[in-house]
């Protein structure tokens, strides 16, 4: 049997959890709404407080997924950054669901690009082609500068999609140039193992403009300014230090994106999520992203037919979290 209706479907960062309602068969994702999680003692608080939002008479979720920042394996799941630590087993008790699926908030998100329409992007170039009619074989794949980095892929089998879940935001960050070695060596000195995330996330966001401010020597103090601050005065050019910061961002992000192409071979298509992105509007469309994304030597021609899109839309993890309840007994 499938997983009963109404599902319950929910994205959870580190920041924010957003949950919505599915409530039969094809239905589109309803009822959504934010809550902080650190506003919540956990997922069964957080789900309490979004039931207790809804209508009089609203029926009782049967069936949740929850997409989480976080590696999911066994019972026992405690968020990357944030701060709930719960057992998967006894949330599904406190809140009497039949089915329970937690999943990796990329598997989430990679699962919600077959899904996704052209209204939800904006394609660098050529806009990618519908993947909901992809060839059995097609990988696409997702990186996601939120709170923390993701990284996920889905590849196209017969009837079903099936996610390609893994931690690479937590991959060793490699160097363009000169400029961009002086900017790891600064990091270094506060972190042994540079990874991807220590700079294109929003916690990494601090720790680049520091590393950048550090590298370019002009004696700029950045050390208290939040990831908002930085994108603000880079935008605005205010700072020096903050500018070169959102252009090392785009650019490191361009390589990190190709790499990731490379690596899956997601010749259908990268796709670019999280917050920060959508931020840097049209900045991002005339930054060195893409060139970057190519640079990849003789393996130019491998990567420089891929598209890339970012998504707009900042809902579409819930139904990728959707499509694999109902995906759950295929």
């Amino acid at each position: 049997m499938s997983a009963p209706y109404p599902w319950l479907v929910a994205d959870v960062g580190g920041t924010n959890a957003r949950f919505g309602t599915v409530a039969g068969p094809g239905a589109d994702v309803q009822d959504v709404r934010v809550l902080p999680v650190a506003g919540h003692a956990g997922p069964a608080a957080a789900v309490r407080a979004y039931i207790d939002g809804q209508a009089p008479g609203a029926a009782h979720p049967q069936s949740a997924a929850f997409a989480l920042a976080t590696p999911v394996q066994g019972d026992r799941i405690a968020l990357t950054n944030g701060a709930w630590d719960f057992s998967r087993s006894g949330t599904q008790a406190e809140l009497g669901l039949k089915t329970f699926l937690c999943i990796n908030d990329f598997e989430a998100q990679a699962l919600s690009l077959p899904k996704l329409k052209l209204h939800q992007l904006k394609a660098w170039g050529d806009a990618p082609a519908a993947m909901g009619d992809a060839p059995v074989g097609t990988i696409l794949a997702v990186i996601g500068p939120g709170t923390g980095l993701g990284v996920g892929g889905v590849i196209r089998a017969r009837g079903l999609w099936l996610t390609l879940p893994g931690e690479g935001g937590h991959a060793t960050l490699a160097p363009g140039d000169d400029f961009e070695s002086a900017v790891l060596a600064a990091a270094r000195r506060e972190f042994p193992h540079v990874s991807a995330e220590r700079f294109l996330s929003g916690i990494g966001l601090p720790v680049l403009c520091r590393s950048v401010a550090a590298a370019l020597g002009q004696g700029e103090d950045v050390t208290a300014l939040p990831a908002d601050q930085i994108v603000a005065r880079g935008l605005a050019g205010e700072s020096p230090a903050c500018a070169r910061t959102l252009e090392l961002f785009c650019g490191l992000l361009g390589s990190f994106a190709g790499n990731v192409a490379l690596t899956l071979g997601s010749r259908g298509g990268v796709f670019i999520g999280g917050g920060i992105v959508p931020r840097l509007g049209d900045y991002f469309f005339k930054s060195q992203f893409r060139a970057r994304f190519e640079a990849k030597g003789r393996l130019h021609t491998f990567v420089d037919g891929i598209p890339t899109a970012l998504i707009t839309d900042t809902l579409a993890a819930l139904s990728g979290a959707a499509l694999a309840l109902e995906q759950a007994d295929a």
